[in-house]
């Protein structure tokens, strides 16, 4: 059991800022999110698109901005759950919240900031039956966290994009037979990327399949093999194989949130606007994934409800124990 002060849902650049604004008040914090590397969106999506709008950086590139956001939250300490979702958000008396994801971590925190963006970034799953049966550790990952645990493994990366190709290419000399299959002739990723996997194949390091898709999935308890047919041939090759990584990009969904008892405006949650509450006391949504009254989806209003829901968590921590606000340039940043 992970215990904290604060857990966040979601580790995007709202999140991040939320560590630095509640350790100012001495409060932890622990971060849960689905993708496999802090950062939300701007990692995953854009890291080298600039942005503009964050103030005292006239442009500075989306992956640069995290990194200094981190850098900045670094001090006080704060501790990750990546590549895992948070499937359950339960209260527990008055105060304490349990959370559990789809991997069965438990987190005990005692105040829950939801901070995840659009949602949920949920893996765009190809139209193969069965693919829940191999899910979990039984050969079907959407996501890949530990190039290591495949190292002399079988493997098939179906997809067209950046994310399969950059795979393909680190994964050649790790698996002991990798298979890459793409629905067409052509890749949307970069052209270099294009050309080393193309090489790879000519060298005979990868099997590449162009103008394929997954048919089926077979095996027990564990994946053991899938079919792959030719789109323009309708020939069928089976492919032995320990693990299958579909690549299909991401979509994002509210997900589980949206058992959670909270109240919703269409996909994003209702809060207050004196310090960014749900409905739920204890419970407080910032950033993209929120919505009131003349909201606007822009990260410098997410660090401003961050930094509000940060002094409203500290007084539901801690009721009847005053703060008095200091400026950091009087206190100073000071750590655990």
């Amino acid at each position: 059991m992970i215990e904290t002060d604060i857990v966040i849902v979601g580790a995007g650049p709202v999140a991040l800022f939320a560590i630095f604004e509640a350790g100012l008040l001495k409060m932890r914090c622990h971060l849960v999110d689905y993708l496999p590397q802090i950062g939300g969106q701007l990692s995953e999506i854009y890291p080298k698109k600039p942005i503009y709008d964050i103030p005292g950086y006239p442009s500075i590139l989306a992956q640069e901005l995290i990194d200094n956001l981190n850098k900045q939250a670094e001090p006080f300490k704060p501790s990750y759950t990546l590549g895992e979702r948070v499937e359950e958000l339960k209260k527990n008396g008055e105060r304490d919240f349990e959370l559990v994801t789809n991997m069965g971590t438990k987190i005990k925190a005692k105040v829950v900031v939801i901070a995840g963006g659009l949602g949920c970034f949920e893996p765009r799953k190809p139209e193969v039956s069965g693919l829940d049966k191999f899910e979990n550790g039984k050969g079907i990952n959407y996501m890949i966290l530990d190039p290591e645990k495949y190292r002399n493994q079988k493997m098939v990366i179906a997809g067209g994009g950046d994310s399969a190709l950059d795979w393909t290419i680190f994964l050649a000399d790790v698996c002991s037979e990798l298979t890459l299959v793409h629905r067409s002739e052509s890749f949307r990723g970069a052209p270099d990327s294009v050309n080393k996997v193309m090489m790879l194949a000519n060298e005979g390091k990868i099997k590449l399949l162009l103008n394929s898709a997954l048919a089926s999935i077979v095996g027990n308890e564990h994946l053991e093999s899938v079919e792959v047919i030719n789109t323009k041939t309708n020939e069928k090759e089976i492919i032995e194989t320990n693990h299958l990584i579909p690549l299909f990009g991401l979509s994002p969904k509210l997900g589980p949130i949206e058992s959670w008892g909270l109240n919703l405006d269409k996909n994003a949650i209702e809060v207050n606007t004196d310090d960014y509450s749900t409905n739920i006391e204890g419970v407080y949504a910032i950033g993209d994934i929120n919505t009131y009254k003349n909201k606007l989806k822009l990260i410098l209003c997410g660090f401003h409800e961050a930094a509000l829901m940060s002094h409203s968590a500290y007084k539901y921590i801690n009721p009847g124990i005053k703060y008095t606000m200091k400026y950091t340039t009087v206190q100073g940043v000071n750590t655990f």
